[in-house]
């Protein structure tokens, strides 16, 4: 009787909220691991084993790295004057994100695969290729089945 109409009520659809993140992180990781594995194996010639370590291990690397990168970037953020994230922002927090990564990731290639640190720049350079497509069609597909999150519906 004092309820209101459910036509009236906004209610953003689809996955939302903590368990829309945890999805789409361990969805993204694990379909990631399984291709970056493919890719170590054909690149260095070492087994499923071999290279599926090194991928999850990467992958770990890249869930805390990308946690304290955009702490850190954030918290940057909210110090400068002009607000928003235009084109110029958005290529510096790109640049930061994966040259960091970089940092770390091209050293721990070249241990685990015993090659040179250039080899292993190139092949880190092979997967950030392959990260800009997978991520753009992986967001796509999980928004099309899960449909979008709160904050992009109108």
């Amino acid at each position: 009787m004092f309820s209101t109409p459910s036509s009236t009520v906004s209610r953003p659809s689809g996955l939302q909220g903590p368990v829309r993140r945890v999805v789409y992180v361990t969805l993204y990781e694990l379909i990631a691991i399984a291709f970056a594995t493919f890719g170590m194996m054909w690149a260095t010639g070492q087994g499923a084993g071999h290279s599926g370590a090194v991928a999850a291990i990467a992958s770990g690397i890249a869930i805390v790295w990308n946690v304290v990168f955009n702490w850190a970037f954030e918290r940057w953020e909210s110090r400068q004057a002009v607000r928003g994230r235009s084109t110029a922002r958005r290529v510096a927090h790109a640049i930061g994100f994966e040259g960091g990564l970089a940092l770390v990731l091209v050293p721990v290639l070249a241990w685990w695969f015993g090659i040179g640190l250039w080899e292993a720049f190139v092949m880190d350079m092979g997967l950030l290729l392959f990260f800009l497509g997978y991520t753009f069609v992986f967001n796509w597909v999980f928004d099309r089945v899960f449909g979008l999150p709160a904050s992009a519906q109108g």
